[in-house]
């Protein structure tokens, strides 16, 4: 009978909860789980433990939360003693020092929500979506020194639906790299996987979000627009400005409509509230809402605030 592998599992966010689910029902040994410290939440800021720790909790799985690693001796000789043969990376957090790589035969194995090489970085599911991509999906591989550099182990490939968003589409990917992390250590452990090296001139970027990148810019086409929109839930979302007030578009949809008006303009049609966008494209505003106001359709926007010909947003 095959010996169970023993690992160290790092995660921190709910996307990693579902590879630390399947490696515990799979049989492997997980001698310990690395998340970050609690973090304070809501009203109260209450300190509130990482999607991980709650799983790891009910698991009954040993647990630390170091606030630093790189050069923690503490660290370092807990996970020397535990002697790990894998360890285990999605999610975690924080960049994985050179003691750690070397530190276990098999490796530190990060499961990585894009295709590799494209994608590298801390939004890959946010960006494929941002840029139009119509197919995505996870790659197990080896961490190296590089961000996301490191060799592949296994991929599999998943489509992006018309209406996906990151929210609808994260869980789905967190799925299927539970599966491909469970499949790619078993195929370590027999010797079946031989990591390939990435295709370092076809590789892509997905940095960190930053509030301005919900900003939009109507000049860019409908479509475009709407990839950004659906790219960026919950955050930063997509916003404008409506009379001087912050004016969130949270559904919108590009419409055949061509309304010849310069970009950014509104127009009411049918019902319906429209906003032109570059090269005579338009989006159907379905729900925005103003600053200081909830959440409110497209039309009933437009009748309450009696939008006059000409006027705009941005």
């Amino acid at each position: 009978m095959t010996r169970s592998l023993n690992l160290v599992f790092c995660g921190t966010p709910l996307f990693a909860v579902p590879t630390l689910q399947k490696l515990a029902d799979a049989g492997f040994n997980i001698s310990l789980v690395v998340t970050q410290p609690d973090k304070p939440r809501g009203r109260g800021l209450e300190l509130a433990p990482s999607p991980v720790k709650q799983r790891a909790t009910e698991l009954h799985l040993p647990i630390t939360q170091p606030t630093t690693i790189k050069n923690n001796e503490d660290f370092k000789s807990q996970l020397a003693a535990i002697t790990p043969d894998a360890i285990i990376v999605v999610g975690y957090g924080r960049i994985i020092p050179q003691w750690m790589i070397d530190l276990p035969p098999l490796g530190n194995i990060n499961g990585h929500a894009s295709l590799l090489p494209k994608y590298r970085g801390a939004a890959p599911i946010q960006w494929a979506i941002a840029n139009g991509e119509t197919v995505t999906g996870v790659t197990t591989m080896r961490i190296d020194a590089g961000l996301d550099t490191g060799d592949i182990l296994l991929q599999r490939e998943l489509p992006i639906g018309d209406e996906d968003t990151a929210v609808s589409l994260a869980p789905r990917l967190a799925d299927i790299g539970a599966d491909v992390m469970v499949q790619t250590l078993r195929g370590l452990q027999d010797g079946r996987i031989q990591p390939r090296p990435q295709d370092h001139a076809n590789a892509t970027l997905a940095p960190i979000l930053k509030r301005e990148d919900g900003l939009i810019d109507f000049h860019r086409p409908a479509t475009e627009i709407y990839n950004r929109l659906r790219g960026f839930q919950p955050w930063p979302g997509a916003y404008t400005l409506f009379r001087g007030k912050n004016f969130q578009i949270h559904w919108a949809k590009p419409t055949l409509a061509q309304p010849n008006l310069p970009p950014g303009e509104l127009c009411i049609q049918n019902d319906k509230l429209f906003v032109a966008c570059g090269s005579n494209t338009a989006l159907d505003l379905i729900e925005v809402q103003l600053e200081g106001k909830k959440p409110t359709s497209g039309a009933d926007f437009a009748r309450g605030y009696r939008i006059a010909p000409g006027e705009r947003l941005g």
